[in-house]
């Protein structure tokens, strides 16, 4: 029997296969998971749903996080079909490519609101419709950064927005303990993913991460998706509130 074998959850954040979230989702449903996908709109939709189906998806369902009913819906449909769940993955983040292309201290009023919108409230959002059902303890992972410890170069308010992703992370892990609920964040090093690409001289990060990491190369896909494996499943059961780095030792260097 796999890690994950008899345990459901649901994926919000896949946009295509090179998505962290589909690298999450492929690792868990090798060791037997049960998954179901959100998408936000139709143009996503036709871009995940194959993905979905690929590993055998039970539901597939849309959802715009900054609406808290089609939240609610997701958790409502999702409850009427399983029951309960055992675990959920948040990798959603998103700034205006404006507000990453200029410096920080031009960051409009909106642009600053909508990025903690999306890619901090969400979390809290989706973990309030989470937690009812999970009625046997659980098990949330999100994605975060180093941006949100260090003042990384043209990452801007995502990396202020990734700070409070992380705040909720410890605030809602220290809620829910008692329920037998974890709550983690994974910061990961740069991938080369969809939302990267809305990052200026995103392929210098990389080329630094290959002179200067321990491991001389940035993480991949897979290696993130084995981490939230590790987080999700009964292996991280004594877990919470903590950021799990996955970067290739990068972060040691530029500590150091």
């Amino acid at each position: 029997m796999g890690l994950m074998e008899g345990k459901r959850g649901i994926i919000f954040g896949v946009a295509n296969d090179m998505s962290i979230a589909w690298g999450i989702a492929r690792q868990l449903r090798a060791e037997g998971a049960t998954l179901a996908f959100t998408y936000l709109n139709e143009a996503l939709e036709r871009r995940v749903r194959p993905l979905a189906e690929s590993v055998d998806a039970e539901l597939i369902l849309p959802c715009d996080v900054s609406n808290d009913e089609e939240i609610e819906e997701v958790f409502k449909t999702v409850g009427d079909k399983w029951g309960e769940i055992d675990f959920v993955v948040h990798a959603i983040a998103f700034a205006n490519r404006e507000d990453l292309k200029h410096s920080f201290s031009q960051t409009s009023r909106e642009g600053f609101r909508l990025a903690m919108d999306i890619s901090a409230y969400s979390l809290v959002a989706v973990t309030r419709y989470a937690a009812p059902l999970m009625k046997k303890g659980g098990s949330i992972v999100t994605m975060t950064y180093l941006g949100a410890t260090r003042a990384v170069p043209n990452y801007n308010v995502m990396g202020v927005a990734k700070a409070a992703l992380e705040s909720s992370t410890r605030y809602l892990a220290a809620e829910l303990g008692e329920k037998g609920i974890r709550v983690n964040a994974i910061s990961a090093g740069p991938i080369r993913t969809l939302a990267a690409s809305g990052i200026a001289n995103f392929k210098k990060k990389i080329s630094l991460m290959d002179d200067n990491a321990p491991l001389r190369r940035t993480v991949t896909q897979e290696e993130v998706g084995k981490s939230a494996l590790y987080l999700l499943s009964d292996l991280g059961s004594g877990v919470t509130g903590e950021v799990h780095f996955v970067d290739a030792g990068f972060n040691f260097v530029v500590s150091a």
